[in-house]
C-alpha cells in the first residue's frame, strides 16, 4: 500500500493559526480535533486500516509557518506488523517549522515478525519551535519484538542538532543489551527547541532509566527506557502535557450533628416496635 499525507499550517493575522492543507490517504487519515487553544490548532493522525504492514510505503509531511501552532497526535497506537513477504514496510516524515510544532503521538508497537523503518527528519528554522515525542514498544504481551528501525534527524538553521538510530529485533544484535535497552522492552525520545516549553506539567527525575540531557545547541533531551509504557509515559509525560490547574476547594455544606435528626434517635411523637400502638 502506498499514501501520502500532508499538514500545513500558517498565521491566520488575528493571532491564530490556520490549515492550509489538511489530506490524507488511507491509512494515513488526518482529522482537526478540538477547539483553538491559545492560537493553535490539532490534528489527530487517524489510522484507516492495519499496519503498517511489510511492503507498505508511507509519507507524511508537515509544515508550520512563521507564527503558526501545531500540535499533532494520533487516536491509538501504531501496530507494526508482520504482513507478506515483501520488503520491510515504510514510513517517510518530513517536517519544516517556522513556527511552533509539538509531535506528541502515541508510540509504535513492534508486533512479532513485524519488519518496518521510520525515517524522520525535522528541518527548524531558526527562531522556530519544536517538541518532538517518539516511543517505541517492543512487542506485544508476551511476544518478542519484530524488527524495527527508528532514524531520525533534526536540524536548526541548517546545523544538524539530533541524529539517533535505534534498531531492535532478532536481527538487531545486541539491542537487548546493556548498551541500548537491558531489560527494558519499552523506551522513548523527547527533544526540544530551543527548550522545554512553558506551562508543562513537571520536571524528569533522573534515574537509571531515564535522564534529561543537553544538545549542543538550543535544546534538550529527554529518554527514558522502563519495561512497559507505563513507565516511560511516568518519566516522559510532564515534559509534554501542560500542567493540570489548581484543584478548586469547594466550602462544605455539612452541618453540624447537632442540628441534623439521626435516624437511630426516636422522637417523642414517633411509635416504636415495643410501643402499643
Amino acid at each position: 500500500m502506498r499514501a501520502f499525507a500532508r499538514i500545513a499550517a500558517e498565521a491566520d493575522g488575528r493571532g491564530g493559526t490556520r490549515l492550509t492543507t489538511l489530506r490524507g490517504e488511507s491509512p494515513l487519515l488526518l482529522r482537526r480535533t478540538g477547539g483553538r487553544s491559545g492560537g493553535g490548532v490539532t490534528v489527530h493522525l487517524v489510522g484507516g486500516a492495519a499496519g503498517p504492514l511489510r511492503g507498505d510505503d508511507l509519507r507524511l509531511e508537515v509544515a508550520v509557518g512563521p507564527g503558526a501552532h501545531l500540535t499533532v497526535r494520533s487516536v491509538a497506537a501504531q501496530l507494526a506488523l508482520p504482513g507478506r513477504p515483501a520488503p520491510a514496510s515504510r514510513l517517510v516524515i518530513h517536517a519544516e517549522v517556522a513556527g511552533i510544532l509539538h509531535w506528541l503521538p502515541e508510540p509504535l508497537i513492534a508486533a512479532a515478525g513485524c519488519d518496518h523503518v521510520t525515517s524522520t527528519v525535522v528541518e527548524v528554522a531558526e527562531g522556530g519551535e519544536l517538541l518532538w515525542r517518539d516511543d517505541l514498544v517492543c512487542g506485544r504481551h508476551a511476544e518478542p519484538p519484530g524488527d524495527v528501525r527508528l532514524e531520525t534527524t533534526i536540524r536548526y538553521a541548517g546545523r544538524t542538532l539530533y541524529r539517533h538510530d535505534l534498531t531492535v529485533g532478532r536481527h538487531a544484535g545486541g539491542w537487548d543489551g546493556a548498551a541500548v535497552l537491558g531489560d527494558g522492552r519499552a523506551a522513548g525520545t523527547v527533544v526540544a527547541v530551543p527548550g522545554l516549553p512553558k506551562g508543562v506539567g513537571g520536571a524528569l527525575t533522573a534515574s537509571s532509566g531515564a535522564a534529561l540531557m543537553p544538545l549542543a545547541g538550543p535544546g534538550v533531551l529527554a529518554t527514558a527506557v522502563g519495561p512497559d509504557i507505563r513507565h516511560v509515559r511516568a518519566a516522559l509525560d510532564p515534559l509534554c502535557e501542560p500542567a493540570p490547574p489548581p484543584a478548586i476547594p469547594h466550602p462544605t455544606t455539612d452541618r453540624p450533628t447537632a442540628d441534623r435528626p439521626t435516624a437511630d434517635r426516636p422522637t417523642a411523637d414517633r411509635p416504636t416496635a415495643d410501643r402499643a400502638a
